[in-house]
């Protein structure tokens, strides 16, 4: 099946629930059996789809999990209960003490945090690499190297990622691949049909769509399955059965979602570049954006996030650009519905890289409102701002 049909009919077993169109939601924390027997072979078993207590998922969670594998093209894909677990459950997975870790320099500045602070303590070292390396991170490879991490593109800075070259070179020294895929979701870039043992998204973004759950998914290929699992399983990291089902229901409707995002980004960044305060627009879809030919390459399509650098503004001129905004909230999320503005600095969060630019950073995402509409909110936060750099108050 193509992906919208999958999008529309995965997970769904309607001639198993009375007819009903979705999956319900099972709540459950306790599992009867009917017998010893029965009990002691769940037990010993504890075989995956099959609920033997409610923190190993019930039906509501395997259906979610069936219809996201399906999406991803993997063998098998785990609900989590936020991003953050989705990328340190397989990290936790796939390293042990006195293991190599690289890790790309604009990552999630959380997944950082974990790299510096818990994988430290237990014996992890991870080495940061520049975004752009490609085929040369071969060159950063130790004996002891284990897993190499990729984010395409950054979430605050967008560079792009040669995956297949980084894949290529990782496999060739049986170093296990994953990459943070949420801003493209497996709706436009299937990681694993790429190469990738491990796609990590965050649910909470383009999968749910409306900025109500806090979610996470870890898909895999076979080879790499229970290794997951058994991560997911030994720290607890299972996610609500409620949650599944507004994700699921979200997944329904990300083929109408998706295009309109980023048809809405690509509008908003051509004119937000035409504005003389602006140093550059971050956009991987642009064609003057240094890692347009990678995403034209690899990716099937862009969504709605994306950043633009600021000239040299005062503070003042910064907030009354973003204070006074009518459309667009300021928040750190994305990826639902509404539009956001957040203010970023990535300087202090890189250190195989430096980020230099001549102004603050706002990152945009681009919600399902009108265009025009959007437009005339930062043409009015334009009008502030100038009014700042005239010398007046906005």
């Amino acid at each position: 099946m193509k992906r919208d049909t999958v999008l529309t009919h995965a997970g769904r077993y309607p001639r198993q629930n009375h007819g009903i169109v979705n999956p319900p939601v099972y709540h459950a924390s306790t599992v009867l059996y009917p017998n010893l027997d029965a009990y002691e072979a769940a037990q010993k078993k504890r075989e995956y789809g099959k609920t033997f207590y409610g923190l190993s998922g019930t039906p509501t969670t395997f259906s979610f999990e069936e219809a996201v594998a399906k999406l991803e093209g993997a063998f098998r894909a785990r609900a989590v209960g936020s991003g953050l677990a989705a990328i340190t459950a397989p990290l936790v997975g796939c390293l042990k003490a006195g293991d190599h870790l690289l890790m790309v320099d604009n990552t999630y500045a959380p997944s950082r945090r974990f790299c510096d602070g818990v994988l430290k303590r237990y014996g992890v070292e991870t080495t940061y690499y520049d975004p752009g390396i490609g085929a040369d991170v071969a060159r950063l490879f130790k004996p002891n190297t284990r897993v190499l991490f990729m984010e395409a593109p950054g979430s605050l800075t967008f560079e792009m990622q040669d995956i297949p070259a980084m894949v290529a070179a990782a496999r060739k020294a049986g170093i296990v691949t994953m990459i943070d895929n949420t801003w493209a979701s497996p709706y436009y870039f299937r990681p694993i049909e790429h190469g990738v043992d491990i796609s990590i998204q965050a649910a909470t973004k383009y999968l749910c769509g409306h900025s109500d759950v806090i979610m996470g998914t870890v898909a895999s290929n076979e080879a790499l399955a229970d290794k997951v699992d058994a991560a997911v399983r030994d720290l607890g990291f299972f996610a609500s059965p409620d949650d599944c089902y507004l994700v699921m229901r979200g997944m329904r409707t990300m083929a109408v979602r998706l295009p309109r995002h980023w048809e809405t980004s690509l509008k908003l960044a051509r004119w937000l570049r035409e504005q003389p305060e602006v140093d550059r627009v971050y956009h991987p879809a642009l064609p003057e954006d240094p890692g347009h030919a990678l995403w034209k390459r690899d990716f099937e399509g862009s969504t709605g996030l994306f950043s633009v650098g600021f000239k040299a503004i005062p503070r003042d001129g910064l907030a009354a650009f973003v204070d006074g905004m009518k459309l667009f909230g300021m928040g750190a999320s994305w990826g639902g519905f509404e539009s956001l503005v957040l203010p970023a600095n990535p300087a202090p969060i890189r250190t195989a890289t430096s980020w230099k630019a001549p102004g603050p950073l706002l990152r945009i995402h681009a919600g399902l409102e009108d265009p025009d509409d959007l437009i005339a909110d930062l043409d009015a936060a334009f009008g502030r701002l100038r009014v700042v750099l005239g010398g007046g108050k906005a």
